[in-house]
């Protein structure tokens, strides 16, 4: 789950996997729809990147939170207490995956494309995309969005336009998954970045195992 405000952590994982030190890459081509996305998750695959090939990733180790075990930092909870923002879910969806599509002056483009906005727009009409959005007043700025089956929650992307922002979404994210029984979040490509906000890496086999106990929880988003 990338920061498109973070240029580290995408630069990180592109060259992990290019690199092969992560075992990840098990198709190219394809089309993005609501039907092969949802196919790809429950077999444990995700999208990243449609130009100029649509690849498909499962990496080897996969980066998840444990979110019995995850804390936000002290800075963190001080910093939320004082910014005064406001939490929500699913108020804006498609907007969070447009602010996350943003380009930045240090990255023109991002790997989040129109057919990406389009196919995970239409999960989220389908009930299985999500999105958590920060405000300050009435301005966005800061969120995250991702895909939900079962006690399943893979996160996509996020950003930030205040700091520390995404990190509150994220914060925000384990707390309403863990009310709701969640017991799987996936955050794809293990990172640096990823490692300081708390992830940690497992194993395929162990995720793919984790991935289906998940899916078959009656918990909804």
């Amino acid at each position: 789950m990338a920061d498109t405000q973070e240029d580290s952590d995408q630069d990180d994982a592109e060259r992990i996997l290019a690199s092969g030190v992560i075992d990840g890459l098990v198709a190219v081509g394809g089309t993005v729809t609501p039907e092969s996305l949802l196919g790809a998750y429950r077999a444990g695959v995700f999208p990243w990147s449609s130009d100029p090939m649509l690849t498909w990733w499962s990496p080897d180790p996969r980066a998840i939170f444990e979110m019995e075990r995850y804390r936000p930092s002290r800075s963190l909870r001080k910093r939320i207490r004082r910014a005064g923002w406001t939490f929500t879910v699913d108020r804006d969806y498609e907007g969070v995956m447009r602010k996350c599509a943003e380009p930045t002056p240090s990255r023109p483009t991002t790997w989040i494309t129109g057919d990406f906005v389009a196919a995970y727009t239409e999960l989220h009409r389908r009930g299985a995309a999500h999105s958590v959005e920060v405000y300050q007043k009435d301005e966005l700025v800061g969120g995250l969005y991702g895909v939900s089956i079962g006690g399943f929650f893979g996160g996509e992307s996020m950003f930030h336009r205040r700091p520390d922002a995404s990190k509150a979404a994220l914060a925000y994210l384990v707390q309403h998954l863990s009310q709701r029984g969640f017991v799987l979040l996936d955050a794809q490509v293990p990172t640096p970045h990823l490692a300081r906000l708390g992830a940690v890496e497992i194993s395929r086999d162990e995720y793919l195992a984790r991935l289906r106990h998940a899916m078959a929880l009656p918990v909804v988003f």
